[in-house]
């Protein structure tokens, strides 16, 4: 609340926040749409591998041409217009810039980018969730050891589930469970780039007019995705993951209470406070009437006979016990969404959502049989999918975090269904995410 207010403000003072980006593809893409129409923000620069694709997407939102015609930081900065190019060290470092949003979508590429940015004092907004579930409570340290903010990309659904729960325990709630939504069956897992659409619901032609990437959204589609972000919000609110990964048990809206509560009860979690994904489809593949697909929820409980006898008067919907209750957004609107988190840390320097420990993790887990010598692909690729487990357990075991399984040789032959294990793989050790990841595997890992 009165972030709107706080942005006219600085927009009347002249004072916008000054914000730079990075990677500019269909999350940026939907962000760029809401730029020109959010008071109190300038995006002085963009910064992207491919400056003609980002100039492309910047057509498709409906940027004029002289937005985008800067020939240098400072100019764009003088004339209030935006800066395109390819030097994102130039980017970060700049002085007037105060805000960074990192949006590759690539983990290795986004611990440098960010790493950059707190060594030059800038806030980040990180949109490659997958850089935060393979690094991010040691990012969130270096961030407070900057004195700067870092934090999770409102709009996607982790920081939205963040937020839920935030509401839950803000106004006296225990949170029993929460999560996302997610269209799944068990072969799913196996998916790759060329199966994909016909899962998803899309025809290639619709994937091609959306300019959508297939192997992106078969992260989405093989569990990977909900598994990444699952690891995000446990390390940000102290929710558990399940002990075996993701179920993706199948509810309707209404019925997430009934799904969402302790085994005892009837339900699915092992324990009160558990991360959950519902799935949208039965088990023999009919889709659930008033599904959760793509939104999020909390479960959260009534502790007491008045707070339930209020929930029955103002027709709650509860499980059978009238003990647990739902609250929930259908839908999340992505990019859209993400100047809440611009606004939120530049205005009051408060993430939405951000690590503050090492609870879960998501580890490279074979789509198939796979043989030494052969090269993985990361997520959403065709070799692996990445499966959610306890910081502890993943460490137990010595599994490969997703985020650094692509463009890496297997030393050994790993079963279909098995985690890889760093010791299966031969690791640039001098890359600084993985040296990152190590650091961090050192440091949080005293279960």
């Amino acid at each position: 609340m009165n972030l709107h207010k706080l942005l006219l403000e600085r927009e009347a003072q002249g004072r916008p926040l000054r914000v730079g980006l990075i990677g500019a593809g269909k999350f940026a893409a939907m962000y760029l749409a809401q730029v020109p129409r959010t008071p109190g923000v300038h995006l002085a620069g963009i910064a992207d591998l491919s400056p003609q694709n980002a100039r492309s997407n910047l057509d498709r939102v409906g940027w004029q041409q002289e937005s985008c015609s800067a020939r240098s930081l400072d100019q764009a900065l003088k004339q209030r217009s935006t800066w395109l190019g390819e030097d994102w060290e130039a980017l970060v470092a700049h002085p007037e810039i105060e805000i960074v949003i990192e949006a590759t979508g690539n983990p290795v590429a986004a611990v440098d980018h960010v790493l950059a940015a707190f060594r030059n004092g800038k806030h980040v907004v990180m949109v490659t969730v997958e850089a935060d579930a393979l690094c991010g409570p040691l990012l969130a340290r270096r961030a407070a050891q900057a004195g700067v903010v870092y934090s999770l990309a409102y709009g996607d659904q982790p920081a939205l589930i963040c937020d839920l729960v935030d509401w839950a325990r803000a106004a006296g709630f225990p949170v029993v469970a929460a999560g996302r939504g997610h269209k799944w069956l068990p072969h799913f897992a196996q998916s790759t780039p060329e199966t994909v659409w016909g899962y998803y619901g899309l025809t290639p032609e619709q994937a091609k007019t959306g300019g959508l990437n297939a192997k992106m959204f078969n992260s989405f589609l093989d569990g990977s995705k909900p598994s990444i972000e699952s690891t995000a919000v446990c390390n940000a609110t102290g929710l558990t993951a399940p002990p075996d990964g993701l179920t993706f048990p199948p509810a309707s809206v209404d019925d997430i209470p009934f799904v969402c509560r302790p085994i005892g009860e009837g339900g699915v979690l092992h324990q009160k406070g558990e991360i959950v994904v519902i799935s949208s489809l039965e088990p023999d593949g009919r889709a659930i009437p008033y599904d959760i697909r793509f939104g999020v929820f909390v479960v959260f409980e009534g502790e007491t006979e008045y707070i339930r006898n209020c929930f029955r008067e103002y027709m709650v919907r509860t499980d059978p016990s009238g003990r647990y209750a739902c609250l929930y957004k259908r839908w999340h609107l992505i990019g859209l969404e993400a100047g809440i988190s611009v606004a939120s840390v530049g205005l009051r320097r408060e993430p939405t959502g951000c690590a503050t420990g090492w609870r879960a993790d998501v580890i490279a887990t074979a789509k198939r049989d796979l043989k030494a010598g052969e090269v993985l692909d990361g997520e959403g690729g065709y070799t692996v999918w990445g499966k959610l487990l306890t910081a502890q357990k993943s460490v137990a075991f010595g599994g490969l975090p997703l985020g650094l399984a692509h463009n890496v040789k297997l030393l050994a032959p790993v079963a279909a269904g098995q985690p890889v294990r760093w010791a299966d793989v031969a690791c640039d050790e001098t890359v600084t995410a993985v040296r990152v990841r190590r650091e961090m595997e050192r440091e949080f890992s005293m279960f």
